[in-house]
């Protein structure tokens, strides 16, 4: 394959990445409960409407879950890998190999989401515990569904909270364990289900 290829393949696996982010950005709000009106919040939810609102016409969501965001993540990761492979010159993969590789690619982008708003949520807890910015309260919105339990296992030190560490050894254990085995069930390699 050629540079245009590479240089291609690198361009149309980041996009279907980030919009893949994009989806599972609106899962989790809608998992979390996160405040509607926030701005970001309606940012994400017009920039995915446009794919998830048929989709949800047919599949209501389930209380926390809405599959049909879920649906959507999964048929646009499916298509993605289809194009990286058609790019690549590999052909159209089994249907079977391409749900799973697409289910691999769905919960990773989740993982990420954790993973970066952890990160986000120590940065702010340092320099701006009291932060009032719609980013700042979304992060704490998406995260706290998950660190609330964690707290309750695992009660604060004093002023040292714990679970950020724990919750970052599951998000790694679930990637290892979880993305790793379903990608080789899928049969591709990790970094083509990844995408960034």
């Amino acid at each position: 394959m050629g540079t245009l290829g590479n240089t291609g393949l690198m361009l149309v696996n980041t996009l279907i990445s980030l919009y893949l982010f994009v989806l599972m950005l609106r899962f989790l709000l809608h998992f979390s409960k996160a405040d509607y009106y926030n701005p970001i919040s309606q940012g994400i939810v017009k920039a995915t409407s446009p794919v998830v609102a048929p989709v949800q016409k047919v599949i209501r969501p389930m209380g926390n879950f809405d599959v049909a965001t879920l649906i959507v993540g999964m048929i646009v990761k499916a298509l993605g890998i289809i194009a990286v492979l058609w790019i690549a010159g590999a052909g159209m993969p089994p249907v079977v190999s391409l749900l799973i590789g697409a289910l691999a690619g769905v919960i990773n982008a989740i993982l990420k989401i954790y993973f970066f708003a952890m990160i986000i949520l120590i940065i702010l807890s340092w320099v701006a515990p009291q932060a009032n910015h719609p980013g700042a309260l979304l992060v704490f919105q998406i995260t706290e569904p998950v660190m609330a339990p964690l707290r309750r296992i695992i009660p604060p030190l004093g002023p040292l909270d714990l679970s950020p560490i724990v919750l970052f050894l599951l998000i790694n254990l679930l990637d290892g364990l979880v993305v790793n085995s379903l990608a080789r069930a899928a049969g591709y390699p990790v970094g083509a289900l990844i995408g960034f």
